[in-house]
């Protein structure tokens, strides 16, 4: 697992902001096209793509940077997410945590039986309606047609596409598994989890666009993470690629969306899982969000993409 030091951070964003922030998007810009390659290359005997990645891991802006990267290639492309086949909170059985809540790493949570039949519809160019679920309200709120044309790349993103038992084991398919994977290290040798890099996404992405406050989302931070461990991470191993989405600059850009919201946590529950975040972030030289561009991964979270999430 790599690592970066917050001094040289704090150097770079002194010296030169702006290459900085380039820099990290170059290198996250060529991974994906390693990537968008080889799936462009084996595009007749494998036209699905299954990308996962944990919570927070910026599954959705990689999907579709690399839809983009093939439409712009000659390649036509759609982007599915998997999250829009959540159950409606109003279904009975949800999967429930230890606490009592709904288990929202689960499986389970999904309609697998409905993502399946419209996998295979797919596979046969038959018209599908696509769910749209509406996160604010735990429910779903449209449905969309598509049919899957001939020569069109598929791309599936979600928790679980790597899971077999949503997804099944597919000889059709090239597997993507994409997470932060640097730890940051401060002047003391501390690290920083990647872990607390996607907690950093969630908690801005949820309080801004999900309906959630800082206290619900810091306090779901271990059953999430007790999630990941069994029922994701154990199929990163069918990955043909491992993309990790960290960026360099991230920190410095979230620090204007977190500190007043992390200083008011107090008391509550989940304010362990945040004392370090809140810590490093003190380290760190802000970044004006005005910097960072409008297709960057990092807009997936803090809002003002040209992307349609």
């Amino acid at each position: 697992m790599k690592h970066i030091n917050i001094c040289d951070i704090n150097f770079k964003i002194n010296s030169n902001v702006n290459g900085f922030i380039n820099d990290a998007e170059r290198l996250y810009q060529k991974n994906l096209l390693v990537t968008a390659n080889s799936i462009k290359k084996n595009c007749a005997e494998k036209p699905i793509v299954l990308l996962s990645g944990p919570s927070g891991s910026g599954k959705t802006t990689s999907a579709l940077r690399i839809s983009k990267i093939l439409n712009e290639s000659g390649i036509s492309s759609k982007v599915i997410s998997m999250d829009n086949y959540f159950l409606p909170c109003t279904e009975d059985n949800l999967p429930m945590d230890g606490n009592g809540n709904v288990d929202l790493e689960s499986p389970y949570r999904l309609d697998i039986r409905l993502l399946k039949e419209h996998m295979n519809a797919i596979s046969n160019c038959m018209e599908i309606q696509i769910p749209t679920f509406d996160f604010s309200t735990q429910t779903r709120s449209a449905f969309t047609p598509y049919k899957h044309q001939e020569n069109e790349i598929v791309i599936f993103e979600g928790i679980h596409a790597l899971n077999p038992l949503v997804t099944n084991v597919r000889s059709d398919a090239t597997c993507i598994y994409v997470s932060v994977r640097t730890r940051i290290v401060n002047q003391k040798g501390e690290y920083l989890h990647p872990r607390k890099i996607r907690l950093m996404r969630r908690l801005i992405r949820d309080s801004l666009f999900r309906g959630r406050k800082f206290e619900e989302v810091s306090e779901m931070f271990e059953s999430v993470s007790k999630g990941e461990e069994l029922y994701i991470m154990p199929f990163k191993t069918r990955a043909d690629f491992d993309i990790d989405t960290f960026m360099a600059f991230e920190p410095s850009v979230y620090s204007a969306f977190l500190m007043d919201g992390l200083k008011n946590l107090g008391n509550c529950n989940g304010f362990d899982n945040c004392k370090k975040i809140l810590q490093f972030l003190g380290e760190i030289t802000p970044i004006d969000p005005q910097l960072v561009g409008e297709t960057s991964l990092v807009r997936e979270f803090i809002g003002g993409s040209t992307f349609t999430y």
